[in-house]
């Protein structure tokens, strides 16, 4: 029985990638690290939490002591890391706080693993040659496209934010930790995720939640940004796939190929709550336009070719169908 280290499973993809994994891979046991900060909440996580193979532990991937301490309790033979701030707009008001976690936090728990699982550069300790750290990562970190184009693993890192920048910084630490000292590292590159148990800052959520409370529905300029949505068990599909079979050193980026501008989701998601939740006017008329976001990038869009062709992954969810499970979990939490 293999242990690894989940760093910010109490997050939304953490929280959704957990049960997910432990289901596929009963040959693993789970530790989840997690400060629990505003984003992270362990009601997330009530479906494994008598699970044996699960053990929560509350803390800081920036504590190295402890992080030594977990690897030398528990002998994790892998990482996937999660852990990170994530929302752009706390980043724009914020920056310090994004630096800090995403950067000097994913040294931390990077740094302890060579120094755990390697004697030296291409030298690992008996037992732990197959070990491995899997970053997850974003799109942001390439920057905005224009109207045409997708992001692949060859375009150039190009961040316009203080959040897509520290993501940035992680990835190359994880990137030199490879060419450096040969460990076995892999990143994946994600698109948009979106689902159930998202936190409430978040565009979907937000639309959701301002929409059946009767609220204004804030949309940023005029709502014509662009993002690739990916359901969020699609992405956990994905992120198995490459922590399991990816190859060493390789980027992997993931997407649903479900491109759409901000003020058509608003649209879509107040068309379906007519539906299921009627009132006496359309949720519509709530839409408002608000001042722009400071450095709101135009769109992404990603190319996951790869992924696909390698490693035989693809989104079982087409947005439609994906907005409509995510709608439904949210009214349910709202009962």
């Amino acid at each position: 029985m293999q242990t690894i280290l989940i760093t910010g499973g109490a997050g939304f993809i953490g929280s959704n990638f957990i049960p997910f994994f432990l289901s596929a891979n009963t040959n693993f046991k789970v530790v989840n690290l997690d400060l629990l900060t505003y984003a992270g909440d362990l009601q997330n996580l009530h479906a494994v939490e008598k699970n044996t193979r699960y053990t929560f532990v509350k803390g800081d991937i920036c504590d190295r002591k402890l992080v030594e301490n977990l690897f030398q309790k528990y002998n994790f033979n892998g990482v996937i890391h999660f852990a990170a701030e994530s929302h752009v707009d706390n980043s724009i008001k914020s920056p310090d706080a994004f630096v800090k976690t995403n950067v000097f936090g994913t040294f931390n728990v990077l740094d302890v693993a060579r120094n755990f699982w390697m004697h030296g550069p291409n030298q690992y300790k008996k037992g732990f040659k197959s070990s491995r750290f899997h970053h997850i990562s974003t799109d942001e970190v390439y920057g905005s496209l224009g109207e045409s184009g997708l992001f692949t693993e060859q375009t150039p890192y190009a961040p316009n934010s203080p959040y897509s920048a520290s993501k940035a910084s992680s990835d190359f630490l994880v990137r030199s930790y490879f060419h450096t000292y040969g460990m076995n590292v892999v990143t994946t590159n994600c698109s948009n995720n979106y689902g159930p148990k998202q936190h409430a800052e978040k565009l979907i959520p937000t639309i959701i939640r301002k929409a059946i409370s009767g609220e204004a529905i804030p949309i940023y300029g005029d709502g014509k940004n662009i993002r690739d949505w990916l359901y969020v068990e699609d992405h956990c599909k994905g992120i198995n796939l490459v922590f399991q079979q990816g190859k060493a050193g390789q980027t992997y980026n993931i997407g649903g190929k479900n491109e759409r501008d901000n003020l058509s989701i608003a649209t879509t998601i107040c068309k379906i709550l007519d539906e299921l939740k009627p009132k006496k006017n359309t949720y519509k008329e709530q839409i408002t336009f608000v001042p722009d976001r400071a450095g709101h990038d135009f769109r992404y869009a990603i190319d996951a070719t790869k992924v696909e062709k390698e490693l035989h992954w693809s989104a079982d969810e087409n947005f439609e169908s994906g907005i409509k499970k995510t709608i439904d979990w949210y009214l349910k939490k709202e009962q």
